[in-house]
């Protein structure tokens, strides 16, 4: 999220949790159904308004359900704010009802050209309202709304999408068919667990929430589904450092890894455990890589191990274990993973130790794994494409399959802890690039060696993680960006 972006909800809801909200706020609370539609038109008009203040010509595009209700409201608004509103009513006017129907019967009234859909009409518009469908989505988008979707894809304008850009699953942040690619998305009530996750921000471009004036109690009585996490959630685990402190007060990290060819790894993966504050740093290499990797970073005490008997002083040595950066899947790799898993020590799993575990599956309290969605499918014997249609479900399953704490990359990063889901939303795409899950894993090891529990630093870890991304991204631009960029700016985030 760039920093002039809103500030959104931490408390996160399923859809069938919003359609709950709304019905307690209208039933308990006795606000009516058309007031809350009323005051959504009224934030979606807001926000277009402020984005597109240049904008004369309006197209609303609106399905016949409740979600056409609000596009219609935001038609009458910008009529009577002098601008040119146009309305195309995609379905059947005759199935529109409640509050949707009343809406439309009250614009009818106005001077809004209500017209039949046309493609041409795109020609016309500056902005373009979706208002087609919400939130209540159960199939895959087809037909007629398909091609009013994909035309409105490809004409080039600009769209704001109402409560949930419409194909989008509001819930796992996922395509069902055709999906509308809005530049900015309004959501009301209760912030959408799918739109921070998976393709989510992709489609929704800036999100805006508005919970529409509902009572506080309401949403007391309804626990969110996931909670957004941000940087500023860990900042009082880590206090300010005694005077007196010394490098046996925050921990000792052993990394192992690093398989011919793979020294990068276990060196990037150790030098962000030393930048995020552990005292002492280890690594466990294969031989000939020790030496490149004193000499490249001096602080890090790199050792030869050819096997899991030189292994074994280090261990002794260490508090917390990052297991994984380059170990590759030998007969190496194998014999020090095993070593490892014997040891009563924390671990962060990442990389080829995740593969290793897939093929002989055990279970830990003690752990953060922290696959990608390839690695998450091996963990779950299934495919990429499963576990990236619902993201939250396939964090949660390699939680309760391997137990400890799951840490499932990607955009949207799912934190999945005993307490319940959680997701990152800061991170961008310039950290699509070779290392930066190696740079995680170091991180997450760090700040276990500071004395966080398993939970707190996978939380705060990926936050920081993501948040030092969009810092190097913003200073020199996302493409081209590489995992080593991360390292000054994570220094100054735990600071």
């Amino acid at each position: 999220m760039a920093a002039n972006d809103p500030v959104l909800p931490r408390a996160l809801y399923r859809a069938a949790q919003v359609r709950e909200l709304d019905h307690a706020a209208i039933e308990k609370h006795k606000i009516p159904g058309g007031a809350l539609m009323e005051r959504a038109g009224e934030a979606a008009f807001a926000v277009l308004c402020q984005l597109w203040p240049g904008a004369k010509r309006i197209l609303v595009c609106s399905g016949a359900g409740q979600n056409g209700g609000d596009g219609f409201v935001v038609a009458r608004l910008a009529q009577t704010a002098g601008l040119q509103a146009t309305v195309a009513v995609i379905g059947k006017p005759k199935s529109i009802r409640g509050d949707a129907l009343a809406n439309l019967e009250c614009l009818r009234k106005t001077k809004v050209s209500m017209t039949e859909w046309k493609p041409e009409l795109l020609n016309d518009a500056d902005v373009i309202v979706d208002a087609l469908l919400g939130t209540g989505l159960d199939r895959p988008v087809s037909g007629r709304m398909a091609e009013v979707i994909t035309a409105i894809n490809a004409c080039g304008k600009p769209v704001l999408a109402v409560d949930v850009p419409s194909g989008l699953n509001a819930d796992t942040g996922q395509p069902r068919g055709a999906a509308i690619q809005a530049q900015a998305t309004v959501t009301f009530v209760g912030m959408k667990a799918g739109l921070l996750t998976g393709s989510g921000p992709d489609y929704c471009g800036r999100i805006n929430f508005a919970d529409l004036g509902i009572p506080a109690a309401v949403y007391d009585a309804v626990p969110p589904a996931v909670t957004r996490i941000s940087r500023s959630d860990g900042v009082h685990h880590l206090p300010r450092r005694a005077r007196a402190s010394h490098k046996g007060h925050f921990g000792h990290v052993l990394v192992i890894g690093g398989d011919h060819g793979y020294a990068g790894a276990v060196r990037m993966a150790a030098e962000a455990a030393g930048r995020i504050g552990s005292g002492l740093v280890s690594v466990a290499t294969q031989p000939a890589h020790a030496p490149m990797i004193s000499a490249a970073r001096p602080e890090i005490m790199a050792h030869g191990v050819a096997d899991r008997r030189a292994l074994g002083p280090l261990l002794k040595n260490a508090t917390v274990i990052a297991l994984g950066p380059g170990l590759g899947q030998s007969d190496w790799a194998q014999d020090l993973l095993g070593a490892a898993l014997e040891q009563k020590l924390p671990l962060v799993v990442d990389a080829d130790a995740l593969n290793l575990i897939a093929l002989d599956p055990i279970t830990r309290t003690d752990w953060v794994l922290t696959p990608h969605p390839g690695e998450a499918a091996r963990l779950l014997r299934t495919d990429t494409a499963a576990v990236q249609a619902d993201r939250y479900a396939a964090a949660q399953a390699v939680r309760e399959r391997y137990g400890g704490v799951c840490v499932l990359k990607g955009c949207g990063t799912i934190v999945a802890t005993p307490d319940g889901l959680h997701v990152c939303d800061a991170g961008n795409p310039g950290m699509a690039s070779g290392g930066m899950g190696d740079v995680l894993t170091g991180v997450i090891a760090g700040l276990l060696a500071q004395g966080l529990s398993i939970s707190d630093a996978a939380r705060h870890g990926v936050c920081v993680h993501a948040e030092a991304a969009d810092q190097a991204a913003a200073q020199g631009g996302e493409r081209g960006m590489l995992a080593t960029d991360l390292m000054t700016w994570l220094r100054r985030l735990v600071n």
